[in-house]
């Protein structure tokens, strides 16, 4: 990529951007990032919601975090970055293990090229590229190999970041993110879907009905033990539940909190978990 500038190295560093700023450095250069469109903005939602449930990933994920290294010269800020610490205030130094950017309509590709190299020579080990123009596709960058192409139909693979296969469609789509997403949650709590959680229910009161029924009558037995497998499934949705408003970062107030743990409907329960992805409160998803 050719440059603008001669001076090899620009006169700003990392802590003169202010949090909020549309500005990236490359070796100490201002470069204006613009803001993101309707759809693309609409993906960095969809995208970090499905890749942030994954039972995976131990750290945060994050949306548009600003990573400095080499110095302060080097300021970028991908559209997600995946396993990284970012409890500390001020600018990321550490390089994230996967980072995804989506191209649109009207991108830099020279400065995309320039950051895409940037980043993987300060040591992040996998970048997906999302091309939002065109037939749906992923880029996928790393260091040291030949470029791939993963079509819209197909799946991504993150080895040691991630645990699950993440489809391309699911980091745009709303419907495929949601289905995404309540499997890595349903998965965080040891079931491979919503039908392994409605089996073992059913399975656990058929098992406790034959115990109590030898003691105390079979029918008898048969209904407390669908009850109390019931119970198990609703505890573990409320905790998925839970933990998807925690990741979003949603407080509950009180009344919030009786109505998830009143909740008695397993339905009910599995779309609140699912409108908890894009909800823009705690309340709207418990709605």
């Amino acid at each position: 990529m050719t440059r603008p500038w001669s001076d090899p190295v620009g006169p700003f560093r990392a802590d003169q951007i202010h949090e909020g700023s549309h500005y990236e450095l490359s070796q100490g250069h201002a470069i204006h990032c613009m803001t993101a469109g309707g759809r693309h903005g609409s993906a960095h939602v969809l995208g970090s919601g499905v890749l942030d449930s994954d039972p995976g990933v131990t750290q945060q994920v994050g949306v548009d975090v600003g990573i400095e290294w080499n110095n302060g010269k080097n300021l970028r800020a991908p559209d997600i970055v995946v396993g990284m610490d970012l409890r500390a205030p001020g600018w990321a130094k550490q390089a994230p293990p996967l980072a995804v950017e989506y191209a649109d309509a009207g991108q830099d590709e020279a400065e995309l090229r320039e950051k895409i190299a940037e980043l993987l020579e300060f040591g992040t080990r996998i970048i997906w590229v999302v091309r939002l123009t065109g037939p749906l596709r992923v880029e996928v960058h790393e260091p040291g190999m030949a470029l791939r192409i993963v079509h819209g139909d197909g799946e991504l693979h993150a080895p040691g970041i991630l645990q699950n296969p993440v489809p391309v469609r699911a980091l745009i789509d709303r419907d495929a993110a949601h289905e995404a997403t309540l499997r890595n949650l349903l998965a965080r709590e040891g079931y491979t879907s919503l039908d392994a959680v409605r089996s073992e229910a059913r399975e656990e009161g058929q098992l406790e009905g034959r115990q109590e029924g030898r003691q105390e009558g079979r029918q008898e037995g048969r209904q407390e033990g669908r009850q109390e497998g019931l119970e198990r499934a609703l505890a573990t949705a409320r905790a998925a539940l839970q933990a998807q408003l925690d990741a979003r970062g949603f407080t509950l107030t009180p009344s919030l909190t009786a109505r998830l743990q009143g909740c008695d409907d397993l339905t009910t329960l599995m779309r609140w978990l699912t409108r908890a992805v894009t909800s823009p409160s705690a309340a709207a998803a418990l709605d």
